[in-house]
C-alpha cells in the first residue's frame, strides 16, 4: 500500500513517464490521443504532458452516474504540477479581512467543522473545444473533460464563520499549492464574489466518491463550486483571503472570459465587443449508450444518457431519431440533486438504415440547448444539441 507521500512524488515523476497504452482517434484536427496510465488513473486520454491534462474516455460515462475516481479527467494550467506536497505539513490559511486568521490542518477540517455532502459536475470550460468550426486555439478536447462524483468536505461559509468576516468584506481570493514555473506567468488565482462563497455549498472538499481526492485531483483539499465552471475549483488549496476590495487576477481579468452577450458567442471569427468571466454551466445532455458511428440491430433500440446544467435541474430530455425533425420525451431517473448528472432512458425503433440520433435537454428555468453550435475564441461552453450517427440492420 503506498502512503499519500509516495503517490505525490510518483504523480510528479509521472508527467514525463506516463505509459502509453493505445491511440485513441477524436473526430477533429490532431485528433490522436495516446492512452496513458498515471498513478491512482486507469488508461486515460493524454491531451498534454506538462502539465497534465488527460480526458476521460466516453465511454465511461455509461458506466455510472458518479464518476469514478480513476477515471476522472485531469486538468491543470502550470507546468510543473501537480506540487509536491507533504500530507503532514500542509495547512490551509485563512487571512485578510477577517478577526481570527486560521491555520488549519486537514485533521483541523474534519473534527471541528460538520461535513458536508453533495453531488456535483465538475466540467472544464473548454469540453468539447476540439469540435469548434471554426478551430479555435486551445487544447483540443473531446466531451470527456467531465465528471459528476459526491464530494465530501465542510462548507467554505463556516470555515469563514470561524475566522470572523470584518465588516466590509467584498471578495475571496483562492490559491493553491502549485506555483508558476518563471517570472512573468500568472500564479493560478481565482475569485468569488463574498455572497457567493458564502451560499453554503461552495464547500472544501477532502474525499470524492467517498475516498480521499485523487493526487491529480486536488489532494488533499479543492475547492467545489457547484453549478460552475471547473476553473474555479481550485486543487491542493492552501490559501484562502478574504478582501475589502476587489482584486482582478490574470485568470479572472484576461484569462477564462466570455462574450457578453446572451449566448456567450459572437460570430464565427468575430471578437467579443465585450467579455465576461465564464460562470455557470449551462445545459447539456449525451447519449451514453452508444457511439457514433455504431452498428445495431434494427427494430427497438434503448437508449440511455445523461443531462445536467448548473443548478436549476432538469426538467425534461428529449430523443430525436429523424435528426430533430421531430422529438419524444425520455424517461428521467432518479434526481441526485440539481448539480449532479441526471440519467434519463428512451426506447425508440428502428428500421434499417442510417439514423442520426439526437438528445437535448431543457432545464427547470425553460433553458434548452441550441441546434447550431455557438462560437466564441476560446471554445468555452459548448452545449450544442448532440448527435449520434447509427446504422440500423
Amino acid at each position: 500500500m503506498h502512503d499519500r507521500r509516495t503517490l505525490l512524488a510518483a504523480a510528479a515523476a509521472a508527467l514525463g513517464a506516463a505509459t502509453g497504452a493505445r491511440a485513441a482517434a477524436l473526430p477533429f484536427a490532431n485528433g490522436d490521443r495516446p492512452l496513458v496510465r498515471y498513478p491512482q488513473k486507469r488508461p486515460l486520454l493524454r491531451l498534454t504532458t506538462r502539465p497534465p491534462q488527460l480526458e476521460t474516455p466516453f465511454e465511461i460515462f455509461g458506466e455510472s452516474l458518479l464518476t469514478p475516481n480513476d477515471a476522472f479527467f485531469v486538468r491543470y494550467h502550470l507546468a510543473g504540477s501537480p506540487p509536491q506536497l507533504d500530507p503532514k505539513a500542509w495547512r490551509l490559511s485563512i487571512t485578510g479581512a477577517v478577526e481570527r486568521p486560521l491555520d488549519l490542518s486537514l485533521a483541523d477540517l474534519k473534527r471541528d467543522f460538520r461535513p458536508l455532502d453533495q453531488v456535483a459536475v465538475l466540467q472544464c470550460s473548454g469540453n468539447g473545444r476540439g469540435f469548434s468550426e471554426p478551430r479555435v486555439g486551445g487544447g483540443q478536447i473531446g466531451n470527456g473533460m467531465m465528471g459528476s462524483a459526491r464530494w465530501t468536505g465542510v462548507p467554505l461559509k463556516a470555515v469563514l464563520e470561524r475566522a470572523g468576516l470584518k465588516p466590509g468584506a467584498a471578495q475571496v481570493a483562492f490559491n493553491g499549492a502549485d506555483t508558476p514555473p518563471g517570472p512573468g506567468i500568472a500564479d493560478f488565482v481565482k475569485t468569488l464574489d463574498l455572497a457567493h462563497a458564502t451560499d453554503g455549498e461552495v464547500m472544501l472538499a477532502f474525499a470524492m466518491n467517498g475516498q480521499d481526492l485523487p493526487v491529480l485531483n486536488g489532494y488533499p483539499l479543492r475547492l467545489v463550486v457547484p453549478g460552475w465552471y471547473g476553473t474555479y475549483w481550485i486543487k491542493h488549496l492552501t490559501g484562502i483571503e478574504v478582501l475589502d476590495k476587489p482584486i482582478a487576477p490574470y485568470w479572472m481579468q484576461t484569462a477564462y472570459r466570455i462574450p457578453d452577450t446572451d449566448c456567450a458567442c459572437v460570430l464565427p471569427g468575430a471578437t467579443p465587443a465585450a467579455t465576461v468571466p465564464i460562470n455557470r454551466l449551462n445545459v447539456r445532455a449525451f447519449i451514453t449508450s452508444h457511439a457514433d458511428g455504431a452498428r445495431v440491430r434494427a427494430g427497438r433500440l434503448p437508449l440511455r444518457g445523461i443531462a445536467f446544467d448548473g443548478g436549476a435541474g432538469i426538467r425534461a430530455v428529449e430523443i430525436s431519431t429523424d435528426g430533430g425533425k421531430s422529438w419524444t420525451p425520455a424517461a428521467l431517473g432518479p434526481d441526485q440533486g440539481r448539480y449532479g448528472f441526471r440519467a434519463w432512458a428512451a426506447p425508440v425503433a428502428l428500421p434499417p438504415g442510417a439514423h442520426a440520433l439526437q438528445v437535448r435537454a431543457t432545464n427547470a428555468e425553460g433553458e434548452g440547448q441550441p441546434a447550431e453550435a455557438h462560437w466564441n475564441p476560446s471554445g468555452y461552453m459548448r452545449n450544442v444539441i448532440e448527435t449520434v450517427r447509427v446504422t440500423a440492420a
